[in-house]
């Protein structure tokens, strides 16, 4: 099933640990050592980035969210906004 949703990364509060990495694949190691995230165009921030999607990875988000033992990752249905 489709699903509408918003994944943010703050990125300050990030170690990166990346734990998220194996769990979504849309996440990757950017040259700061931080993690990222593919964004397709979605709006960025330089300290938060910020992306929507629309389609049935909202599990694999969740994971990676639930992974970050800093809590730097947000995963919002946009249904819950």
């Amino acid at each position: 099933m489709t699903i509408e949703y918003q994944v943010r990364l703050d990125r300050d509060a990030c170690d990166g640990i990346f734990a998220c990495l194996v769990r979504d694949n849309r996440f990757t190691e950017a040259s700061d050592g931080l993690a990222t995230i593919d964004t397709d165009g979605s709006a960025n921030g330089d300290d938060e980035l910020t992306a929507r999607f629309a389609d049935e990875r909202i599990e694999d988000a969740r994971q990676a969210a639930r992974a970050c033992p800093v809590g730097a990752i947000n995963v919002t249905a946009v249904d819950d906004e």
